[in-house]
């Protein structure tokens, strides 16, 4: 029929925005049972994002001058960030955890920025990395916690001045919300960077489409707005995520120096 559109082209033009945060396998290692073990995407980004953080780090203390260039410069308000963060939330004794705040945060921060590249993948939006994330701070701070306080860590989970009678109930609270933490920590990172990105394709998909029919004037400028807009938001959004993340783990990081209520 005249005018008709072909099945697959009117498939193709179908806005698919799960379709960015499939795995796709690059080199197979074999298989578990029915599970297949490979190195996908996912992996190539995470190294490659540890591999941009090496080198910036490399390249911006390499002349360690007293006049900083741009990249030093950078590099040292975003190291000062972080220590200033690290100390407000533990103190003194939480330098030593500067380290391991700082490389989350920007580990974090590159892949979430990696995810806002036109066809890139956006790692942070897997659950399963931004809960072994959070995993990894909180095995931190129960193995910390107990190697420098022993069994008194465990005075995290008691509040003090309750009376006796209400512990048994307040204790189970404490320890449930004391496992949630890599829960909401994880779900946190892992639903906003989902839902921007899904946003921003399905906002693309209407420009495309909209831009293919023909609807020029009052239509067409209004999703394209809407998706700058967005994009934008969601280069915040992406900062913003891995402060957060930084920030909530210097918290609970405090816990395994400060335990108790």
């Amino acid at each position: 029929m005249a005018g008709s559109i072909d099945p697959a082209h009117q498939v193709a033009l179908r806005p698919d925005p799960i379709h960015q945060f499939e795995l796709h396998s690059l080199v197979p290692f074999g298989h578990i049972g029915n599970q297949q073990i490979a190195f996908t995407q996912s992996a190539l980004y995470m190294f490659a994002a540890v591999a941009v953080i090496a080198l910036i780090t490399i390249v911006a203390t390499s002349s360690r001058s007293v006049v900083p260039g741009r990249m030093q410069s950078l590099a040292e308000i975003f190291y000062e960030f972080i220590a200033d963060t690290v100390h407000q939330a533990t103190g003194d004794e939480g330098k030593r955890f500067m380290p391991l705040v700082f490389s989350l945060f920007m580990f974090v921060l590159v892949l979430n920025l990696f995810g806002m590249i036109p066809y890139a993948f956006a790692v942070t939006s897997h659950l399963v990395v931004t809960f072994g994330l959070a995993a990894l701070v909180i095995g931190v701070v129960v193995v910390f916690g107990v190697m420098k306080h022993g069994t008194h860590f465990f005075g995290l989970f008691v509040p003090s001045g309750v009376p006796k009678p209400l512990l048994a109930l307040l204790v189970p609270i404490e320890i449930i919300s004391f496992i949630s933490r890599p829960i909401s920590l994880s779900v946190r990172l892992f639903a906003n960077v989902l839902a921007g990105h899904i946003a921003m394709k399905i906002f693309a998909f209407f420009v495309v489409g909209l831009f293919s029919a023909g609807a020029w004037g009052l239509l067409f400028p209004l999703p394209l707005f809407l998706t700058i807009a967005l994009t934008a938001l969601e280069f915040l959004v992406a900062a913003l995520q891995a402060y957060v993340f930084a920030t909530l783990t210097a918290i609970y990081l405090n816990d395994a120096l400060h335990p108790g209520h």
